[in-house]
Parts: structure tokens; sequence; C-alpha cells
């Protein structure tokens, strides 16, 4: 059948119209989608917000045998998760490679910054160098890392700790034959305790009042070395001692054993430092004279505030500059307390550093 020549066009047109339809309903490419997608705009409830991760803080110790330092351990850490961070501690009790390794580890975990109580002022240094590779700061503990770029050195003035100790035992024995048992010698504080004591001595060493017959570091700060120490003394001057200086009240309690071998216990006055439970009751006890008080609190919450600013990138305030043979380090110095008998409930009881249960019984 022939078609007319308008019946051809009319199927012509319709044939066009229906090819613009299908092109009209045809999906987008993946392409086109995306183009559309980045056009739109994004809602803010579903925008990916980056989670802002909380300060991490490496504390590495050089030892958790002593009461001292557990104080210290608990009271840094509380202080630092409470200003919103986190704080990881390791310890080495005294082993100076573990020391290293633990070091290390907390370094490769990414630390925003490192905190050391070195057990070896020199040996540590080789951390500090490896953190600061790492992009971390250091901030050595109430114990001056030697020999190396430190960027805070927070501390009691231990010189001041050696010259409490010297002046209140001249109060007990302005003449005679003086102990020193310093602490270990791979610590740099023994050394500044030392000096103070000596700071206060010497003048009267000089003048023939007091003679210095027996003077020796303690290694590891052990009560046994100590206790083995003033035995040799005691040995070597046919008992003959008139006072005994030690470099913290562990090595005093080594000492007074010591004594007690003698029956001198109590006799012969018996300085230390710290404010250890055991020293705190030997001067309730009469066989230890003082010990010097370091409000470890204050230190602990101290350097929190400190490390966590300094792990934020803030800048700190400091009140000394101390050559560690290296460099002079940044350094913030708080004040020790002369603690005896008559002041317990003013210091140590006071601070709730030791309650008066614990120091005179039930």
């Amino acid at each position: 059948m022939k078609l007319s020549i308008y019946q051809v066009l009319s199927l012509f047109l319709l044939s066009v119209l229906c090819m613009v339809c299908v092109s009209a309903c045809v999906e987008e490419t993946p392409e086109e989608e995306l183009l559309a997608e980045k056009e739109m705009p994004v809602e803010e409830s579903d925008q990916i917000k980056p989670v802002e991760q909380p300060i991490k803080i490496g504390f590495s110790m050089d030892t958790l045998l002593e009461e001292r330092w557990l104080k210290d351990r608990d009271l840094f850490k509380e202080s630092v998760e409470e200003l919103g961070a986190e704080v990881e501690i390791l310890a080495a009790n005294g082993n100076d490679a573990l020391q290293i390794l633990q070091a290390e580890k907390l370094i490769s975990e990414g630390v925003d910054l490192l905190v050391i109580v070195p057990h070896n002022a020199e040996a540590t240094a080789a951390v500090v160098n490896k953190a600061h590779q790492a992009g971390i700061k250091v901030v050595a503990y109430d114990r001056l890392v030697k020999n190396a770029e430190i960027d805070l050195y927070i501390s009691f003035d231990n010189e001041k700790v050696g010259e409490l100790q010297a002046k209140a035992m001249l109060e007990k024995a302005p003449k005679g034959n003086y102990v020193y048992l310093g602490g270990a010698e791979t610590d740099n504080n023994a050394h500044l305790m030392k000096k103070g004591v000596y700071n206060v001595l010497q003048p009267l060493i000089d003048k023939g009042d007091i003679k210095i017959v027996y003077d020796q570091w303690t290694q590891d700060w052990a009560p046994e070395n100590a206790k083995e120490n003033m035995a040799a003394a005691l040995s070597a001057n046919g008992g003959k001692v008139d006072a005994v200086i030690a470099a913290n009240d562990a090595t005093a309690g080594g000492a007074i054993e010591a004594l007690e071998a003698y029956g001198l216990a109590g006799e012969i006055p018996v300085a230390g430092q710290d404010a250890e439970l055991a020293g705190i009751q030997r001067l309730v006890q009469g066989t230890q004279i003082m010990t010097v008080y370091k409000p470890i609190k204050t230190l602990a919450k101290e350097t929190a505030e400190l490390v966590v600013a300094l792990a934020k990138g803030e800048e700190v305030a400091v009140n000394r500059k101390v050559h560690n043979g290296k460099a002079e380090v940044p350094a913030v110095f708080l004040y020790p307390l002369r603690v005896d008998e008559t002041n317990l409930e003013d210091t140590v009881i006071a601070d709730g550093f030791h309650s008066e249960k614990d120091i005179y019984g039930p």
C-alpha cells in the first residue's frame, strides 16, 4: 500500500519525537553523577570531623623499688590525667640497659613528650638524642640528664637539701668525727646533695672542729650497701663516730641497722632525706634526728602542667638555668623543707603525705 506524502512526513516526525524522549530518559553516567554531587551543597551533619587525640606522655622511671618513687608515679599519673592527657609509665628498677630499651619503646610508640627519671645521668643522653630525632621533647624529672640538650629539668634544690642536713647535724654535733654516706654515684642529685653538705661543713673541717672519717657512695641507693658502708666506717674508727649524714632515708635506715649491731642506734645522730614513712617513724623513735621533705605532690603537679604545655607547643616559665655538661638547660626548682619531731604536724601530716595513724600507730 502506497503512503501519501503527508503520511510519510507524519511517520518521520513521530520517529524523531520518540528518539528525543528516549534520550531524555537515559541515566546519567558515573562521571556525570560525581560532577552533580560536587555541585550539591553538603549538609554540616554529613561532614566527617577529625577526632582530636589526647596528648600522650611517656614516663621512663629509674625504679619503683622505693616508697618515694611509688608516690611520684601515682601522683604524676593522676595530675596528667586531670589535665585530659594520657601517660604510659615504665620502670627499669636500676637497670641502665632496660631503661634505655623502655624509653626507646615509648619513642617508637609516638608519645608526644618523654619524661625521664634517669638511673644513670650519663647513659640516658642517648635516649634524649633519639627522642629529638623523632621530634619528641624530653623533660628530666627530679634528676638531671647529663651531656644532652634536654628541653626542661624540674627538681628540688638538691644543694639546699644537703645544706639543710648539715645545718641540722651541727646543732647535734658541732664537733667530732663525721661519716658521710652518699647516694648512687651515677645520680647527679647525689653529687649536688654532697656539695650542699660540704658547703656547710668545709669551714669547720678547715678549722679542725670536724673530721670526715668516712665518705663513700652507696651503689644504687641500696640500704644493704649503706649498711655495709656504715659497718666499715665503724670498724675502721673503732666505733668512734659522732655523726652520720646519709643521702636519703633508705640509706639512713641501712646505717642505723649497722649502728644497732654496735649498740649505738639512738646514740649517734643520723640525718636523711625524702621523708619516707620509715624515716619519719625513726624520728619519733629517736634513731634519726631529721629528714628533708620534698613535697612530691607539688613536684608531680607542676611537672604535669609543664609537660602537657610543652607537648602542646606552648612556652613555659622557668626560674633557673643548669649546665649539664653540654647545654644550659632551662630549669624549674622547688624548695625542700627540713622536718624533725617538732614539725611533723605542719609538714608531712598537714599535706597528707603521711597520716598520724601511719606514723604513730593506731
